[in-house]
């Protein structure tokens, strides 16, 4: 549940439309709901301005599921991350209109009305074997609310593909760089632009990346003073803060 839900919700009651009973049970759910494998925190939006998410990995795919359709039952938006075929088709039995992001590797479910979004987030991704740790950012923040610009393949091996991307770069609130290897592109990106850059080390290299801790490394001595780090393909990390940040940029 978050603010316009909570309205609507008070608004029904005011109109007669629902009555007190069944507002109290729908609200009896707060602050969280217990599964016993999981508590729900329906109220997460309310403090937060962004909603609970559901972290697939670790769970069976009837845990997701349910855990899935309580939450879509409240009539928000939904977003599982690091979920696999099996688990999306478990969510798309209880919730049809869910929407499995396989690049990504999450499922969404829209519900509200359609808003202007609010911010602008670029995403950028050094080679197409980032494209994972991109497209868990992107799908992220666009269910989020805010307006995404994928700017992919332009790592520093052919930096002048970057560069050709500077008018994009420039309107954005805060940009997100996903990069494997050695992990330079944040700092060149940092370079380039006014705002916040989070950088993504992503698992993608040879031997010696170490599964993307050699770029994570690289990420968190960049010379650019405008550059954060997070966990190695913490793509959903990186847009969740983004969206923070983009959001505060235009209230």
């Amino acid at each position: 549940m978050n603010k316009s839900s909570l309205l609507e919700l008070l608004a029904e009651v005011q109109l007669g439309t629902l009555t007190p009973e069944q507002a109290s049970a729908r609200l009896s759910v707060l602050p969280f709901e217990d599964l016993d494998y999981a508590k729900i925190d329906h109220q997460r939006a309310l403090r937060t301005g962004l909603p609970e998410v559901i972290y697939a990995a670790g769970k069976s795919a009837a845990q997701t599921a349910e855990i899935f359709r309580r939450m879509a039952d409240t009539g928000a938006d939904v977003l599982a991350t690091r979920a696999d075929e099996a688990t999306a088709a478990a969510v798309a039995a209880v919730a049809p209109a869910s929407e499995y992001h396989k690049q990504a590797r999450a499922i969404t479910l829209r519900q509200g009305p359609a808003t202007e979004p609010l911010g602008h987030l670029a995403v950028l991704c050094a080679g197409t074997s980032d494209l994972h740790a991109a497209e868990e950012a992107a799908v992220t923040a666009e269910l989020f609310g805010t307006s995404v610009s994928r700017i992919y393949d332009v790592g520093v091996s052919g930096i002048h593909r970057l560069f050709a991307q500077r008018d994009r770069l420039a309107t954005a609130d805060v940009v997100i760089v996903c990069a494997g290897m050695e992990g330079a592109l944040p700092s060149v990106v940092g370079g380039l632009v006014g705002v916040a850059v989070i950088a993504v080390p992503t698992s993608v290299g040879y031997g010696a990346s170490f599964a993307g801790a050699a770029a994570l490394l690289g990420m968190l001595n960049s010379c650019s003073p405008n550059v954060c780090v997070v966990n190695i393909d913490n793509g959903f990390g990186a847009a969740y803060t983004a969206t923070l940040i983009a959001r505060a940029a235009h209230k």
